[in-house]
């Protein structure tokens, strides 16, 4: 099922973006925001099913502030970078923990069906970088935290993601999960809630 609101030509992604979530996992700070990539075939939206494969023993949520991309840009600024903002959504950043533990880089893990929901629409908000973020699995809160612990706030990584690579109307930047990530098995519900934008709501199935 494609959803007619997000038609991305590409999905970049920030690792270790929040202070708190570095320090969880025993990492230096970054000095610069860490990119990757995932896939379009990733993608699913509100209410469709997260499959966790079979070479997997260990599948992760991880909550996030995804930026939707309003129109072509390449080389702006900071200043400038709402100015090409669409807004922003729901996202999930599924990972493989055991895969990408295993192979000490990133794209395998991050890249299966399925393992980029998004949703359940595209909104405006005045202020991204104070927005409340939690993620709820089988209704319990599991991770909570608020986008400014953002290391790399929302127009600087815009525009630090522009100086590599021209952006187009549509794109998604996933902005990195907050401290709490942590396992999700058939059967689960997955949601993730962020302040004035909505809620992102996945059942699990192996």
């Amino acid at each position: 099922m494609k959803s007619s609101i997000y038609n991305p030509t590409k999905i970049v992604c920030v690792g270790l973006n929040y202070r708190e979530h570095a320090k969880e996992l025993g990492f230096a700070i970054p000095t610069s925001p860490i990119l990757f990539m995932k896939p379009l075939s990733s993608i699913i939206y509100n209410n469709q099913p997260i499959v966790i494969p079979s070479i997997s023993n260990q599948v992760d949520y991880e909550a996030e502030l995804a930026i939707i991309i309003g129109k072509k840009c390449k080389n702006i600024s900071k200043d400038a970078s709402f100015d090409y903002i669409k807004g922003y959504s729901c996202l999930n950043d599924v990972t493989a923990r055991d895969l990408q533990q295993i192979d000490g880089q990133w794209t395998r893990a991050k890249s299966f069906d399925t393992f980029c929901p998004i949703g359940p629409n595209i909104v405006q908000v005045k202020d991204p970088n104070n927005l409340e973020i939690q993620c709820r699995l089988n209704g319990k809160t599991v991770q909570r935290s608020n986008t400014n612990d953002f290391i790399f706030n929302v127009q600087y990584l815009v525009s630090f993601i522009s100086q590599v690579m021209t952006l187009e109307e549509g794109d998604i930047i996933a902005t990195g999960t907050p401290f709490g990530v942590g396992r999700m098995k058939d059967g689960d519900i997955v949601e993730v809630e962020i302040e004035q934008i909505g809620i992102l709501k996945n059942n699990v199935v192996k």
